[in-house]
C-alpha cells in the first residue's frame, strides 16, 4: 500500500495590490520620521512669533518624541485588538488635525499641546505600518524586500525632515512645516481603505488599561532623564528619573508575565531572532542618532556651512542606505543572517573608523563618504533584523511585537545622545581649555567652553586675532570630541557584530503554511462579521 504525503501549501505571494499598498503605508512613515526633526530650521522665526520661554523652547522639540515613545506598547497592542487599519486611520485623521493645530498655533503653550497630539497620533502610525506589512507579505523573499524598503524610508524621512523644512521655510511662513503634512495624510484615508487589507487579533482578550499606564509611566521618565543627562550631564535628579523608569518598567513586566492577556507576549523573548533583533536596533539607533549631531554641527560649525545647504550635503549618506537594502536582501539568501548582520556592523564600524582621522580642515567629500558608509551598514543591520523580528511573531501578535521595535529603537537614539554626546563634550570642554589664547575674556571663554555654537557666537562679540584664535581652537577641540566619539561608536559596532555572529547563528525565518496565514480578503470578512 503506497501512501503519499501531503506537500505543505506554500505561502500565498503578494500581488499588485500589495505591493501599492506598502507604497500607502510609506506616507506616514516618512511623514512621522520626519516630523523628529522637522523643526530644525523652524525654531527661529518661532521664537520670533511666539515668544516661548526656554522651557517652553525645549518642550515644543521635545514633546513629540516623549509622547510618541510613551505610547507605542499601548497603540500596537490597542491595533491588534480593535484593528490595524483601523488605527492607523484614526491615527492619520487625528495627526492631520494636530498639523492644522500646530500651523495656526498663537502660543507657545497651544504648539506644544498641538506637538502632544502629533505624538499620540505617530504613536498609532509606525507600529501599525510594521505590522500591516507582517499580514500583507507572507512569502518569506517578499517581506524581506517590503521590510527593507520600509527601514531604507524610516531612514530616509529623518533625513529629508532639515531639508524639506528649509526649502519650506525659505517661500513660506513656518507653519508650513506643519501644514505639509496636511495632503499627505488625505491620501492615506482615501486609499488605505481600499488597498490595505484589514487585520485585529481572533481573541484578543480585553485591553489592559493599567499595564497601558505603567508602559507610559516607564518608557517616559527613562527617555527623559537619559536626554537631561545628554543636554545638560549627570546629576542625582537626571539619574532619579531614569530610576523611576527603570522601575515602573519591573511593575509592567510582572504585570505582563502574570495577565491572561498581556499586552506583550513575554514569550516572545524566547525567540533569538526576536529578542536579538531588537537589540541590534537598539543598538543601531544608539549609533546613528548618537552621532548625528556630530555631523550636522561640523557641516555648519565647523566648515561654516549656511543650515539649508549643510541640510543638503547631508543627504548624501542617503546612497549607502539605498544601495545597503537590495544588497542586504541578495546576501541573506546566500549567506547566514548572523554573518550578514555582523557584516553590516562591521561596515558601519569601518565608517566610524574613518571618521576618528577626520580634522577641522578636512575636505567635506572625507566626511560623507565614511557616513555614507556607516549608514548603509547599520541600514543593513536593520533590514535583517526587523525580518527577523516580523518572521519571529505570530500574525495576532505583529503589532505590539512592532511597537516593541519601536520603543527600543527610541531608547537607542536617546542612549546614543546621551553616551556619545557626552563624550564628544568632555573632549571639547578640555581640549578648549588647554587651547584657547590666554587673552581670550572670561565670558566669552565660558560661552564658548558650553558648546561649540556658543563659541561661534562669542567670536562674534571679540575683535582682532583673539576671536579668529578662539574660534580655531574651538573648531579643533570638537573635531577632537567628534574623533572619540566615533571611536566609541566603532567599539559599539564591533562588539555588536562579534555578538552577531554567535548569538544569530542558524536562526531562521519560519513561514509559516497558507492554512495558517489566511489571505487579506479572508481577513476582511472575518473582520467584518
Amino acid at each position: 500500500m503506497t501512501t503519499h504525503k501531503t506537500p505543505r501549501a506554500l505561502p500565498a505571494r503578494a500581488g499588485r495590490r500589495e505591493w501599492t499598498a506598502l507604497g500607502v503605508l510609506l506616507l506616514p512613515l516618512l511623514l512621522v520620521s520626519m516630523d523628529v526633526s522637522v523643526l530644525y530650521f523652524a525654531v527661529p522665526f518661532i521664537s520670533r512669533d511666539l515668544e516661548p520661554s526656554s522651557t517652553q523652547q525645549l518642550w515644543i522639540f521635545d514633546i513629540y518624541g516623549f509622547v510618541l515613545a510613551g505610547l507605542l506598547i499601548t497603540m500596537g497592542s490597542l491595533g491588534d485588538r480593535i484593528g490595524r487599519r483601523r488605527l492607523l486611520l484614526m491615527g492619520a485623521a487625528a495627526f492631520s488635525l494636530a498639523s492644522l493645530g500646530a500651523a495656526y498655533s498663537h502660543t507657545a503653550g497651544q504648539l506644544i499641546t498641538a506637538r502632544a497630539v502629533q505624538g499620540i497620533a505617530g504613536a498609532t502610525l509606525m507600529p501599525s505600518t510594521l505590522a500591516l506589512i507582517r499580514n500583507m507579505f507572507h512569502d518569506e523573499k517578499q517581506r524581506r524586500t517590503a521590510l527593507a524598503i520600509w527601514t531604507s524610508a524610516t531612514m530616509s524621512g529623518i533625513a529629508l525632515g532639515p531639508v524639506l523644512s528649509g526649502l519650506l521655510l525659505n517661500h513660506f511662513w513656518w507653519g508650513s512645516v506643519f501644514l505639509i503634512n496636511v495632503p499627505f495624510m488625505a491620501m492615506l484615508l482615501a486609499l488605505a481603505p481600499a488597498l490595505v487589507p484589514e487585520f485585529r487579533a481572533p481573541k484578543p482578550g480585553r485591553f489592559d488599561l493599567t499595564g497601558s499606564v505603567l508602559s507610559l509611566g516607564a518608557v517616559l521618565p527613562a527617555i527623559y532623564g537619559i536626554k537631561e543627562i545628554a543636554a545638560s550631564g549627570l546629576d542625582y535628579a537626571r539619574a532619579a528619573w531614569i530610576v523611576i523608569g527603570v522601575a515602573v518598567g519591573i511593575a509592567f513586566v510582572m504585570r505582563q508575565a502574570r495577565g491572561a492577556a498581556p499586552m506583550i507576549d513575554l514569550k516572545l523573548f524566547r525567540s533569538r531572532g526576536f529578542t536579538g533583533s531588537v537589540a541590534m536596533n537598539l543598538v543601531s539607533m544608539f549609533a546613528i542618532v548618537g552621532f548625528a549631531i556630530f555631523t550636522t554641527q561640523y557641516l555648519q560649525s565647523v566648515l561654516g556651512m549656511r543650515p539649508l545647504t549643510a541640510a543638503l550635503w547631508s543627504l548624501v549618506p542617503m546612497t549607502g542606505t539605498m544601495a545597503a537594502a537590495p544588497a542586504t536582501r541578495v546576501l541573506v539568501e546566500r549567506a547566514d543572517r548572523a554573518y550578514v548582520a555582523a557584516g553590516g556592523f562591521l561596515v558601519a564600524g569601518a565608517g566610524f573608523a574613518g571618521l576618528t582621522e577626520l580634522h577641522a580642515h578636512s575636505p567635506i567629500w572625507f566626511l560623507l563618504i565614511a557616513a555614507t558608509i556607516y549608514a548603509g551598514g547599520i541600514v543593513a543591520v536593520m533590514s535583517v533584523g526587523n525580518e527577523l523580528i516580523m518572521g519571529a511573531v505570530p500574525p495576532e501578535r505583529a503589532g505590539a511585537a512592532a511597537a516593541v521595535v519601536e520603543t527600543a529603537t527610541e531608547f537607542g537614539g536617546a542612549l546614543g545622545m546621551a553616551v556619545l554626546g557626552s563624550i564628544g563634550a568632555a573632549i571639547y570642554r578640555s581640549g578648549l581649555a588647554a587651547s584657547a589664547p590666554a587673552r581670550t575674556p572670561r565670558p566669552a571663554l565660558g560661552a564658548a567652553r558650553d558648546t561649540l555654537g556658543g563659541a561661534v557666537t562669542a567670536v562674534g562679540r571679540l575683535r582682532g586675532h583673539i576671536g579668529t584664535e578662539l574660534l580655531e581652537a574651538a573648531r579643533t577641540a570638537f573635531t577632537h570630541g567628534l574623533n572619540y566619539a566615533a571611536l566609541g561608536a566603532a567599539i559599539a559596532m564591533v562588539l555588536a557584530a562579534i555578538l552577531s555572529a554567535v548569538f544569530f547563528r542558524g536562526v531562521r525565518v519560519e513561514s509559516p503554511a497558507a492554512p495558517e496565514e489566511p489571505r487579506p480578503e479572508a481577513r476582511e470578512e472575518l473582520v467584518a462579521r
